[in-house]
Formats: structure tokens, sequence, C-alpha cells
């Protein structure tokens, strides 16, 4: 055999393998996110891929197979403190496929799905990862997974309020991006700790974050660890993006009629929630009319109050600046969907806006966010305080009554018509000879 004929094997066999390599989807890179409950592992791939996924024992590990993939940059570095994975690595199976193999602190349960490109990411695999036990698997598990005890049981003494705040987006979902790369997941969390830790100061109050960390709970799992928690009010966090870089202003939303209709068929078609929700009624074939009846007044009245709670909110946020809306407005967000629990989102700021990224950023103005929204919970409360918490003790003795701050906006008139009294005993209940009054000011409110 020649030298010809050689080379011509040999640039044959240079095309055979450049075609194999060609054909082999680019995996390029991967990234890990830690819940509370999960981790989620997100493989990112130049192309949709096929792949199938398997435990090891002894030790514990889960290997995921991708045919015809090859790796294109390092593994990231597992955290030390990550609860279910100890390390992460690759091989080469076959000649041309690639295996991830996750090295496991303990037996998981593992969910595997493909995600489509969108306008922040391309081809993903994702592989979310829990405890085969049911146990909580976020860092710092071990004091959350304790039996939640409700002090709502308690019948003697006060509880607290309970504050619910969801910081937006979270994990593999950053939120809408301002033009200097600012991620709405990351400002929506730094304003909700700060608001968090201001409401842990307040007597009588306690805050649940239902995000405090980078990761992403599905919409209605936020309503869930609300409803646990026995919130009596969700506050949702987000900054708003448009289009328009001009566009500024912040924004308060409650959910829309059309929005509550929607939700109760899904309540209604779920006998558990509904019993749970109504006070445990057995919902048997003929109380499908008494569960629609009363479901319908829980929402009427948890919307009422999303709406009143808003509205002393946005008066709050209106003292920073200019308001986008100035009226409360109405949307149907997965997130403000809880029956019985009044709640609304709050549009901080457009990011979009450049000066509005830059307020974002500072965390002077995160905390003046933080007090603002305070001020409407604690101006809400202070008129309707649920039974049981020190507000409504406070209110309930010592003949003091019922009290309510007043906001931008009130007047006498429609203060007397909201606690059905009649405004000349309002005056002379507060000494007060006409109708000026001014915003903060603390009306005693006769009867009730």
């Amino acid at each position: 055999m020649g030298s010809a004929m050689y080379r011509l094997i040999a640039l044959f066999l240079l095309l055979l393998s450049l075609h194999v390599h060609a054909q082999q989807v680019e995996v390029q890179g991967a990234r890990i996110w830690t819940a509370p409950d999960q981790t989620r592992l997100v493989v990112d791939t130049a192309a949709s891929v096929s792949h199938k996924i398997f435990h090891l024992d002894n030790p514990d590990r889960l290997v995921i197979d991708i045919p015809d993939a090859r790796l294109r940059d390092k593994l990231p570095t597992v955290a030390s403190d990550e609860p279910l994975m100890s390390g992460m690595r690759s091989g080469v199976r076959d000649g041309d496929d690639l295996r991830l193999v996750l090295d496991l602190k303990q037996k998981v349960r593992a969910k595997s799905f493909a995600l489509e490109p969108n306008d922040k990411y391309g081809h993903r695999l994702v592989v979310d990862l829990s405890p085969a036990g049911g146990k909580a698997a976020g860092r710092g598990a071990a004091k959350s997974s304790k039996p939640h005890r409700s002090i709502r049981k308690k019948s003697k003494k006060t509880r607290d309020l309970i504050i619910a705040i969801d910081a937006g987006h979270g994990g593999e979902d950053p939120g809408a991006i301002g033009a200097k790369g600012t991620r709405e997941k990351k400002v929506t969390l730094q304003i909700a700790r700060k608001l968090a830790h201001l409401v842990k100061k307040e007597p009588g109050m306690r805050p649940v974050m239902i995000r405090d960390g980078d990761y992403y709970i599905r919409l209605r799992k936020r309503i869930s660890i609300a409803r646990k928690k026995k919130a009596d009010l969700f506050i949702s966090i987000h900054a708003d993006a448009f289009r328009d870089r001009r566009v500024r202003g912040s924004s308060v939303y409650t959910l829309s009629h059309r929005g509550a209709s929607s939700e109760a068929a899904k309540w209604l078609a779920d006998k558990e929630n509904s019993a749970d929700l109504i006070g445990g009624i057995d919902l048997s074939e003929n109380d499908n009319l008494l569960a629609t009846v009363l479901l319908d007044m829980t929402q009427n009245a948890t919307i009422e109050h999303s709406n009143v709670a808003a509205k002393k909110v946005l008066a709050n946020l209106r003292k920073l600046g200019a308001v986008h809306k100035g009226s409360v407005q109405k949307a149907g967000f997965v997130v403000l969907k809880s029956p019985d629990i009044p709640s609304m989102l709050v549009e901080t700021a457009f990011i979009s806006n450049p000066a509005e990224e830059k307020r974002l950023r500072s965390k002077e103005h995160q905390t003046k966010l933080a007090r603002a929204i305070l001020g409407g919970i604690k101006s809400y409360f202070a008129s309707y305080p649920p039974p049981g918490t020190s507000l409504a003790r406070s209110d309930a003795g010592g003949g003091k009554g019922r009290r309510h701050v007043i906001d931008p906006g009130d007047t006498l008139g429609e203060i007397a018509e909201r606690y059905d009294v009649n405004v000349s005993t309002l005056r002379t209940v507060n000494s007060i000879d006409d109708d000026n009054i001014r915003v903060g000011q603390v009306l005693r409110i006769p009867g009730g």
C-alpha cells in the first residue's frame, strides 16, 4: 500500500471523526439552585437532547446519560453546605456519549424534564432532586423541619400577626433585567429581606419569607406556603419592566373578580382544599351549592380586604415619588389567588427605567420602599385587626374601641360610612369641630 493510499485513509478517518464530532450536541455548562425542599440542576445544551437517568447505591449516586453529547466547559463546584449533593463529575461513555454523575449525601427522588428556549435561555435539561424520605432539603433545613405549631390555637394569649413576604422570581427565572444588568429577582429579594427585618421589629408581628434565597418556587406553591403558615396578609414584591424606558412609578395590584371566579372552580374541584377553606365541612355531592356559596363569601371578603390594604400601601409608596397608576390595579396574577388571605402584588418601580433601576440598586432606597410598605401594613391592621391578635385585644379592652389611621384622601364621611357610624358622633368622640383631618391622625371609632 503506497503512501498516497495511507494519506487517503488517514484523511477519511479524520473526516469521519469530524462528522461524528459534529453530530454531538454541545453541553455548555450547568447550574445548581438549592431551595428549602429541593435542589435543581439545570444543564444548558446547544440543542434538544434525550437522556436517561438512574440511581446507583453504595455510595448513593445519580447518573445522567446524554447520548451523542460532549461537555464544553467545566461543571460547577458543589457548595459544601448543599444538602443533597456532595459533588458532580463527568465522563465519556461508549465513545461519544456524555455521562454526568451526581455524588449524593442521601437517597433522593429525581424528576427530569426538558425546557425549550426562551428569551433568556437556550435548550435546558432540568433535574429536580428531593429527599427520598420527604424531609426538607434546604440549607438550615433542620430548623424548619420541626412541626409547625400554630399560635392561633391559643385561646387566652394573643398571637402575632403573620405577614407573608414573597420575593418575585428567583433561580432560573431572573425576572426583568435593567439596562445595567440589574436582575429583578435580586432586588426583590433584597427588598423582601429588608421588609421582613422591619416587620420582625414590630411588636405583635412576625414575617414569613416565601423565598429566602436564589431559587425558584412555583407560583401556586407560594400561596400554599402562605396558607400553611396561616398568614394574615400576603405581599408579593416585584420590579416592573416596559419597552418604553421612560415609563416609571410604583403600582399595586389585587386580584380581579374574573381571576377569582376561575380560581373558585379549581378550589371547588378539590374537595380536600375546599373543606379546609370553609372550616372542615364535609363536602358530599349534596353540599356543592353550600360550598359554592361559602367560597364566594370568603373570596368577596378577601378581595375587599386586599383592596383596603393595597390602597394603604399605595398611599405610602406615593410619598416616595411618582406612582405609575393612581389607584389599585386589578389583575389575575396567580400569587394573588389565595381565597382566604388578603393579597397584593407590589411593583416597586420600573427596572427598565435607568433612573429607577439605579434607585432599586440603592440599599437606602430599598429600605425606604420597605418602610413604605410596612407603613401601609400597619395602617391596614390598625383598622382591621384580626381576632386573637394583640391589636384586636387592645381594641376590645378598656373601652378603647376601634381605631382608624388617616390616609391621604380620607374624609370623615367615607370613614363614617366604612364603620357604619354617624359623622357627628365621630366628630364628638374625637373632639373634632369641623371636617379637617390630617394624614397619620388616629381616630377612635365608637361602637363595634
